[in-house]
């Protein structure tokens, strides 16, 4: 297997979603420098923000991954902008790409739709993106639906590329992500749960809430007409949705956890107390790291040279093809 990369955005403080769907299977495909994780701070220049904001989460997020399982000597674990060769990239896909296509992107048309005017870097960013992609040789890119045009605008550019200047880039695939678990909202088992909701948004489960904030949110989740505790996401989302928390929690089916439920107010605290056993020690995790800058400043310095040392070969092909004179 390959080179591979997952970035996570700081738009918002991560969830258990994340957690459960993402980030706890990428501890155990770590295999080297070539396994790179990390931050993409500047997608999150996209829209309005507050720098500061940026900045924390950014860290948090950091020590969160390392806190989830992944390990600074098995894998590459790096911040965006601390690798400039993304940024450099970035350019000279731009001068690949045409505005028409970048217009078509859904994200944007959606974004753009419901105001009047946006920053340029909202239309831009998929080319960014496709830069993160074709910087280290990423052959497989594990998307969902929502990223499948974003990875088609990579391989586009890619082929392009390749076609005008010379074979310069390895033209990705897409494939289907591992298996995790799907959170759904608590309020909203319709909607997938998301970090980029409001903070005080009642059916979010952020990884760093305290205890009695989980409790409170589980025990207000929606449920469903009836009473029966039964596995059908179809017709009972909300008690699905509880089940298959427990489940990606505790390594069982939830098929096999609705068995041994009699009430929704038993679910709910099978629920809480399950979550609570991931992100208990998480947490204490996350505070020893967290307690310690100097620490993450080391990992983030070492992993931000790793990924420069795997980028740097192909933007040197890059800049090279397209015509720039070599430093």
């Amino acid at each position: 297997m390959g080179t591979t990369l997952s970035l996570v955005v700081p738009s918002g403080p991560l969830t258990l979603g994340n957690l459960l769907g993402a980030i706890r299977n990428w501890s155990g495909e770590q295999r080297g420098p070539e396994t790179l994780y990390g931050v993409a701070d500047l997608h999150a220049l996209t829209l309005e923000h507050d720098p500061a904001a940026v900045r924390r989460l950014t860290m948090e997020q950091v020590a969160l991954l390392i806190a989830a399982g992944l390990d600074p000597d098995r894998c590459t674990i790096f911040v965006q902008s601390q690798v400039p060769l993304h940024c450099e990239l970035h350019w000279l896909l731009e001068a690949t790409a045409y505005d028409g296509e970048l217009r078509r992107m859904i994200q944007f048309k959606e974004k753009s739709a419901k105001q009047a005017s946006v920053r340029s870097a909202l239309l831009a960013y998929p080319v960014l993106m496709a830069a993160d992609i074709l910087l280290y040789g990423v052959d497989a890119v594990p998307v969902g639906e929502d990223q499948r045009q974003h990875l088609e605008l990579a391989r586009d550019l890619a082929i392009r590329f390749n076609s005008r200047y010379g074979e310069t880039f390895v033209v990705p695939r897409a494939v289907t992500p591992a298996v995790g678990a799907r959170v759904m909202d608590l309020q909203d088992p319709e909607t997938k749960m998301s970090k980029s909701a409001a903070l005080a948004a009642p059916g979010v489960i952020r990884l760093l809430d305290p205890p009695d904030v989980v409790r409170r949110k589980i025990t207000r989740a929606t449920t469903d007409n009836g009473t029966d505790v039964v596995y059908d996401p179809a017709t009972k989302p909300g008690v699905s949705n509880l089940l298959s928390i427990i489940a990606a929690c505790t390594d069982t089916r939830p098929e096999e956890i609705a068995t041994g439920i009699g009430s929704y107010r038993q679910l709910k605290e099978c629920c809480a107390d399950a979550v609570l056993s991931v992100l208990t020690p998480l947490r204490q995790r996350y505070a020893t790291i967290a307690a310690d800058p100097g620490y993450l400043a080391g990992v983030l310095r070492h992993g931000a040279e790793l990924a420069a040392s795997l980028g740097s070969p192909t933007l040197a092909r890059a800049k090279a093809a397209i015509g720039l004179v070599p430093a």
